[in-house]
């Protein structure tokens, strides 16, 4: 038996002792009349709020209307708005083995950790091979564990670096090519104006972290597949590269004020006012201001470089819809997945959230490129494919807290000493030498 395979009973043993209580009320729940027609309960991630005049059911929860039929029914959950939070409920659930959970939105960086634990059904070969050849790799990528497509992709996530056009022009940058971390800190801070990141002290911050080690050509970890014995990477070069980014800005009058509190939302705001000038963020950004007076100033371009003349690594999300393997209705799940995940409503649910497709030919939806700019859809569909992914490995959770640990707040970070320091805290953090 692996070490995995013995960690992932361990902790399934643990949490199964505080999940007895949702064992009970699911049972207790899910006593029925069993001819009705059986109703398959699809637990989601918030989706954001439809705009003013919208009417019917909208994002995900319409796409669930859109799958019922005379067969079965699916109705969603709400599951709460922190990726992290939404993880540690559906563990607790499926550790307990909580039969009414049938289907499941999941962050594609959570998907090998469900995987590995045995807490997802397995997609039928041809249902999996259908779904490879349809989809991003990007995406795919984020769907896969030890080579197999273990979750089906609902839609692909990524960031691209915002800005505004009289403020570039104003600094004299060639907004047509590649441009460095360096070069638009520079820039914001020479004409009294800031650059839009997510430092909190959460999830996202790793995801900055990773994007700037992915794009100096290193990861965070590597060899995750060896579970805890997983190689370390961080301290490296690329880890000092990173830090050296965090600390320009940081130290400088671009950092935003909040940066250490800053989330995808705090950014938005400051990039729409009068001193707004760069912010890297995900694609529902643009729904934010669509329609509003800043659009006509508002540009894109691909995520900055971390050294200048390599290409950029650019953060890749999403999210992918699992089966519970302890379904009362396994069968119909897996069929309902396939729906779900129809082109059609990629499609759909993109034009109402911003949140895009997974499936390449999705991008060529007349409806979708009447809703975007052509160059913007471009501009993402090459950002997911070249995408620097955070690592798949069943212990991103504890990577993330030992990450934080040494990397929190921004303003701390010190390249000659915090990527070495973090990668010795990792990896006693994964042996399980300290305690987070």
């Amino acid at each position: 038996m692996t070490p995995i395979r013995r960690r992932a009973r361990w902790w399934r043993r643990a949490l199964a002792v505080t999940a007895a209580t949702i064992v009970a009320t699911s049972m207790v729940a899910g006593c029925g009349d069993d001819s009705a027609t059986p109703t398959l309960t699809w637990y989601i991630n918030p989706d954001p709020n439809p705009p003013d005049g919208f009417s019917g059911a909208f994002g995900q929860a319409g796409i669930a209307e859109r799958c019922s039929n005379d067969r079965y029914t699916v109705e969603t959950e709400l599951l709460p708005q922190s990726a992290t939070e939404q993880r540690i409920q559906l563990l607790r659930r499926l550790v307990a083995e909580d039969s009414s959970i049938a289907l499941m939105s999941l962050d594609p960086v959570f998907t090998a950790e469900f995987a590995d634990a045995g807490l997802l059904e397995p997609l039928p070969d041809d249902v999996a091979t259908s779904l490879s050849g349809a989809t991003l790799q990007g995406a795919v990528a984020g769907a896969t564990w030890e080579d197999k497509l273990v979750a089906a992709p609902l839609w692909a996530n990524t960031q691209v670096l915002w800005y505004r056009k009289s403020l570039a022009e104003k600094a004299g940058l060639d907004m047509t090519g590649p441009v460095t971390w360096a070069q638009i800190i520079d820039a914001a801070s020479e004409n009294d104006a800031t650059v839009g990141v997510q430092a909190n002290k959460y999830e996202g911050y790793v995801v900055w972290i990773n994007a700037l080690v992915e794009g100096a050509g290193g990861s965070i970890v590597s060899d995750t597949q060896a579970g805890p014995d997983a190689s370390v990477d961080i301290g490296e070069e690329p880890g000092v590269r990173a830090a050296e980014v965090i600390r320009q800005l940081a130290s400088s009058p671009a950092a935003e004020p909040d940066l250490s509190v800053s989330n995808e939302g705090t950014v938005l705001g400051p990039l729409g006012s009068d001193a707004g000038g760069f912010m890297v963020n995900w694609t529902f950004a643009y729904n934010n201001y669509a329609g509003g007076d800043v659009i006509d100033d508002l540009g894109w371009a691909r995520y900055p470089q971390t050294v200048a003349g390599e290409q950029s690594r650019p953060p890749i999300g999403g999210i992918n819809v699992g089966v519970s393997p302890y379904g009362s209705h396994t069968d119909l799940a897996l069929e309902a997945v396939e729906c779900i995940t129809s082109e059609e409503n990629q499609v759909t649910y993109a034009i109402e959230t911003a949140n895009m497709p997974a499936r390449q030919a999705a991008y060529e939806d007349a409806e979708l490129r009447k809703q975007f700019p052509a160059d913007l859809l471009e501009l993402w569909q090459s950002s997911i494919e070249t995408a620097g992914p955070r690592p798949a490995s069943p212990y991103w959770s504890t990577i993330v807290n030992a990450t934080l640990s040494r990397w929190h707040p921004a303003n701390s970070v010190d390249p000659d000493t915090t990527p070495k320091a973090s990668a010795s805290f990792i990896e006693d953090a994964l042996q399980g030498k300290v305690l987070l």
